[in-house]
């Protein structure tokens, strides 16, 4: 029986993402892991714990982590502290350290720097400052004398158990206890701590929820949700508008065209209508083009899997580096939906073409986004290096996940390729009008509606809707709050993909209207411009949002947030392109061509 109820147990913990629940014995020591250290303005800036001179095992044990935890930049590293379950620890001495000038160095430009640490007990982070810096402006003193460099060495660990689990950990400093190391070369530090436990009621399926109440207060948590009801409406209310507008404006284009056809009349042709010989015609680059169509729609598919596995709880705090494997592992997969599109596509639409080169489609659809993305973390890598990061992965990590491209993700893309083009031969593209031999010339276009200027206005209505709630997500990624309103993420991606899809099609009309049939890759562009306005906001956000500093900080938050406004784009592009695809094959199917 007992069997039976571990097997159960364990079952419900992979369907329902539960942590599997670790029974402790009185007076059972549990392990203290040290997971990291680094600047609190700077997230990215990580180091092990014990790049600092703190006391150190003789020979340093470290925990088994998953992929999405090293990919995280987690070390943990077990310590000397001597934690027994259910055990009270007045004042113990952990160990003596004598401060030489490298060591004394070391923790001031950590109290400068303003560092903190992450500790790991019973996979419950803990978090703290390694000390203080305080300053007084005194007169006539110098900076050495006003200046004061204050290293915490006691820690009280006030610990909640409930039957034979840890429920809770909670870590703070001793003010009383603490060292002023400004002048402290050749003095001996010795480092102690205290142990604390009472009893809770939490149960153990809860103990993380007190992570995810951190991250909002309830004033804030009201706003965010009035802040996101708003956007919405006044989204539904312009999408509403837009659509009326262009509906009426077709309803009275297909009057006066149904009628001129009625009458026989010898009218020149005008407007949308007099450039059907042009719209369908293969553009320039297209197989650049189908290849991104088929990568956008790959991270559609990867972003809609997250967010469901969100909405599942499957992120939960304690969870770490879970969206992280999900995301590597989910890009792998979901290969497949990018050879597909972009090969159906390029057989499509490149069906008139002569020497049409499918295979080299193929090739760029499975590379697009990779190729990019290895080539920028390989930099940053490098400077993760040299600056002895944890950030750095691995060579055993990134052999994993370059495996696990070259053996899932390519053959998958060719697969889905193979199957795309297949598709694709069976279910032909039929344009609902002849292109014509000789492209016909476009008139001179008012600057306010070229391309600059469309691809402007096609970005600025979808940022506007998701920018309060793209605050939150930079917070979330580039700080220490967590995020856990993952149906508000959905609502505010909904009205993303609606509004990027409506105003694409209202522009394409507007520049066939004006008789400029290069619309493939204009709608591209037009519904991925909010990928520029993404980018342009990360700089908005380091400059005045953040306390971030120095050059690996401020080359990862670049360099990551080029990458992730480069999918944006990608996965926008997509929608705004078949949106208008969808759109101009059904305007041309109303109307009576010769």
């Amino acid at each position: 029986r007992s069997r039976m109820v571990a097997t159960s147990r364990l079952a419900a913990a992979v369907l329902l993402c539960l942590p599997l629940a670790r029974a402790f014995e009185q007076g059972e020591a549990i392990p203290l892991y040290a997971n990291k250290v680094g600047p609190f303005a700077n997230p990215s800036e990580l180091y092990q714990f014990f790049s600092l001179p703190f006391c150190r095992p003789k020979e340093l044990e470290e925990k088994w982590l998953d992929l999405g935890e090293v990919l995280k930049g987690d070390r943990a590293t077990k310590t000397l502290y001597d934690i027994r379950f259910k055990q009270n620890t007045q004042w113990q001495s952990l160990c003596k350290v004598t401060l030489d000038e490298e060591k004394a160095a070391k923790f001031k430009q950590a109290i400068v720097d303003d560092y903190y640490f992450e500790l790991l007990l019973d996979d419950l982070p803990i978090w703290g400052y390694v000390g203080e810096l305080e300053t007084s402006a005194a007169p006539g003193l110098n900076d050495d004398n006003t200046t004061r460099y204050y290293l915490f060495t006691h820690l009280d660990f006030s610990l909640s158990y409930n039957g034979d689990h840890v429920i809770e950990v909670n870590v703070s400093a001793d003010p009383l206890q603490r060292k002023d190391i400004g002048n402290a070369v050749g003095q001996m530090v010795e480092f102690t701590y205290a142990v604390r436990w009472q009893v809770t009621d939490v149960p153990y399926e809860k103990r993380m929820e007190r992570y995810s109440q951190y991250s909002f207060l309830p004033q804030s948590f009201e706003i965010h949700w009035l802040s996101i009801i708003n956007s919405f409406v006044l989204v539904l209310l312009l999408t509403g508008f837009l659509a009326i507008i262009l509906m009426r404006v077709l309803k009275n284009d297909f009057s006066r065209y149904t009628r001129a056809d009625e009458e026989e009349e010898e009218e020149e042709e005008t407007g949308w209508k007099l450039v059907h010989g042009d719209v369908f015609r293969f553009p320039a680059h297209g197989s650049l083009l189908c290849a991104l169509l088929g990568t956008g729609a790959q991270l559609l598919a990867l972003v809609f899997a997250l967010l469901v596995l969100a909405l599942m709880n499957t992120f939960y705090p304690g969870n770490r580096g879970a969206i992280y494997s999900a995301a590597v592992v989910l890009y792998a997969t979901t290969a497949g939906i990018a050879g597909f599109v972009s090969a159906a596509s390029f057989a499509n639409f490149s069906s008139t073409v002569q020497g049409a080169r499918w295979a080299w489609n193929l090739v760029l659809a499975a590379c697009i986004y990779p190729v990019p993305f290895f080539c920028t973390f390989c930099f940053l890598n490098t400077v993760a290096i040299a600056y002895n990061s944890t950030a750095a992965l691995p060579f055993g990590t990134i052999m994993i996940v370059i495996l696990l491209w070259a053996l899932v993700s390519l053959p998958l893309a060719v697969v889905g390729g193979l199957a795309g083009r297949n598709w694709a031969q069976k279910n032909a593209f039929e344009p609902p009008c002849r292109t014509s031999k000789i492209p016909r010339e476009i008139p001179p276009i008012p600057w306010y509606r070229q391309s600059v200027c469309q691809v402007f206005m096609a970005g600025f209505l979808p940022f506007s809707a998701i920018y309060i709630e793209l605050h939150y997500i930079f917070a979330s990624v580039w700080g220490h709050k967590l995020y856990t309103l993952y149906g508000v993420l959905l609502i505010a991606f909904v009205m993303l993909v609606i509004v990027t899809s409506f105003i694409t099609v209202a522009l394409t009309y507007f520049q066939l209207a004006i008789e400029d049939h290069r619309w493939w890759w204009r709608s591209l562009f037009s519904g991925g411009s909010t990928g520029f306005f993404v980018f342009a906001y990360s700089f908005f956000y380091y400059f005045e949002r953040s306390s971030m500093f120095g050059f690996m900080q401020t080359s990862f938050f670049f360099g990551y947030m080029a990458l992730m406004s480069f999918a944006a784009f990608a996965m926008l592009g997509m929608i705004g392109f078949f949106s208008s695809l969808i759109f101009v094959r059904r305007i041309y199917r109303a109307i009576k061509l010769d």
